[in-house]
């Protein structure tokens, strides 16, 4: 009892580690960006090639993280830790010294591998070791992570290609990420009891299948042509419902490789669709912005990071703050004006031009990434907290896995219609230049569209999570496994006849 109050006003030493840790890893998924010209000249290769060193490491954390789940469930806090850390320092080390483009490559899948990891075992630990009251404070500390971190890689990566090659990327990250491994060794606690199961290698095989050719085909829109990209989406999709098929008859037998009971729980499935919008936005945003700003505008990559550097840091530093109003309110004073923001921000977005001030640009781009925090951190919070104790890893592997998927809808939905409506424009005898702008505008009109309909999302979610023992379910029919596990709760489990 001694050590409650301590608890409660400050951020558990295990989860500070795992923050920090991730924020590491996933800052490498965007800092690609800015370094795709330095690429095309020192490894003479097309912008198509060097533009899968970020489709490859999206792809890897589409098809790992669902596996995550059944991982973090089986091996130790420390060990998972220790494995994720090290696979993430071997390919960074790797990245560092890859003398052609085939052997980058393969270090960002190695990345990613390791990446994959650490997002589900940070919010699979926060939910176990933070009590309730505390959990919104804390889980604004990790909106930082893992908002923050890839918005302010383009940012990061300007700044550093400042000093030298495309190397530094990676020499620059290594001995901070040795660093970071080493301390948490050290000071890492197990958190649980790992629960030995076994794995379903179909169930890997159709979630990297399935997810990993979802997140590709969405890629493959913005290079042109749509056939091609439809069958490899529509592939994907048929690998996931296999997928989907197969956990609902392991779930018979309580061995899921991802449970989608989570699905079960109306606040988390709510939660989960907003977040999916928002991040959709988000990254649309990071894509359109640069593009208006270098292609159309002129400014140089380290000039346009600087340009949007200010909301990402205003969405990190307000994330403590934003949790804290959480504990004390709830999450419908932060959700629905944060989506309110949203809109307000794409829609002003819709209004860019070749005259457009840059501080109107900046104060935008902040004004969408301080509504974004004042929406990720209440979400997570609750979507998480809705579910109980041993659906967590699942649940936060599940919201990991659409994370990419979103981002690659996004992206492709934005470049898409951008390209289709200068493609138009240009027909009709516009000049290049308007034709692209035009392009722009209607896909932040779509962009917008999208954030209304996170707002009526936002009205439809509690102010707080279901208090423990009353889970919030949808309304449908108890599957036969379902049944046994309500009865089995109760104390009325049925013994077999046989």
């Amino acid at each position: 009892m001694t050590g409650r109050r301590p608890e409660r006003r400050g951020t558990p030493a295990v989860v500070r580690l795992l923050v920090l840790a991730t924020f590491v890893v996933i800052l490498n998924e965007t800092i690609m960006i800015n370094a795709i010209p330095r690429l095309m000249t020192d490894l003479n290769i097309t912008e198509q090639a060097a533009q899968w060193l970020s489709t490859a490491f999206m792809l890897t954390m589409a098809a790992v993280i669902p596996v995550t789940g059944w991982f973090l469930q089986r091996v130790t806090t420390r060990r998972a830790y220790a494995t994720a850390m090290g696979v993430f320092l071997a390919g960074t080390a790797l990245a560092t010294v890859a003398p052609v483009f085939e052997v980058l490559l393969v270090a960002r899948v190695v990345q990613a591998a390791g990446t994959a990891v650490m997002m589900p075992l940070l919010m699979t630990t926060l939910m176990t070791v933070v009590p309730e009251r505390d959990r919104g404070r804390v889980m604004g500390v990790v909106t930082m992570a893992i908002s923050v971190a890839p918005a302010m890689g383009p940012t990061v990566s300007g700044l550093i290609l400042q000093l030298g090659s495309w190397r530094l990327l990676f020499a620059a990250v290594l001995p901070i990420a040795a660093v970071i491994t080493w301390r948490g060794l050290a000071q890492l606690e197990n958190v649980g009891e790992p629960q030995l199961s076994t794995i379903d290698w179909f169930s890997v095989g159709a979630a990297a299948a399935g997810f990993g050719s979802l997140v590709y085909g969405l890629s493959r829109f913005g290079e042109g042509g749509t056939a091609v990209p439809a069958v490899i989406v529509l592939a994907g999709l048929v690998m996931i419902a296999a997928f989907a098929v197969r956990q609902l008859r392991l779930q018979r037998r309580d061995v899921p490789l991802l449970d989608l009971r989570v699905f079960r729980h109306r606040t988390y499935a709510l939660s989960l669709l907003l977040m999916s919008l928002g991040f959709m936005a988000m990254l649309g945003s990071m894509i359109l912005l640069p593009i208006y700003l270098q292609s159309l505008r002129g400014l140089s990559p380290l000039e346009t990071g600087l340009l949007v550097m200010p909301g990402g840091l205003a969405m990190g530093l307000l994330g403590p703050a934003v949790g804290r109003v959480f504990d004390r309110f709830g999450a419908r004073v932060l959700i629905i004006p944060g989506s309110a923001g949203i809109v307000a921000a794409l829609a002003g977005l819709t209004q860019i031009s070749m005259t457009m001030p840059y501080w109107q640009v900046l104060g935008l781009h902040a004004l969408l990434m301080v509504s974004l925090a004042a929406t990720f951190t209440p979400v997570f919070t609750l979507g998480l907290g809705a579910l109980p104790e041993r659906l967590y890893s699942h649940g936060s592997s599940m919201l990991g896995t659409l994370q990419q998927v979103a981002s690659a809808f996004g992206t492709a939905l934005v470049v898409t219609v951008m390209a289709g409506r200068a493609e138009t424009r240009i027909a009709g005898g516009v000049t290049e230049t308007l034709a692209r702008l035009d392009g722009m505008r209607l896909a932040f009109v779509i962009s917008a569209a999208l954030a209304l309909a996170m707002l009526g999302i936002a009205f439809l979610l509690p102010g707080r999570p279901a208090a423990a023992g009353e889970p919030e379910v949808l309304d449908v029919p108890l599957a036969a496994d379902d049944l046994d596990d309500e009865l089995e709760k109760a104390g009325l489990a049925l013994e077999p006849v046989c």
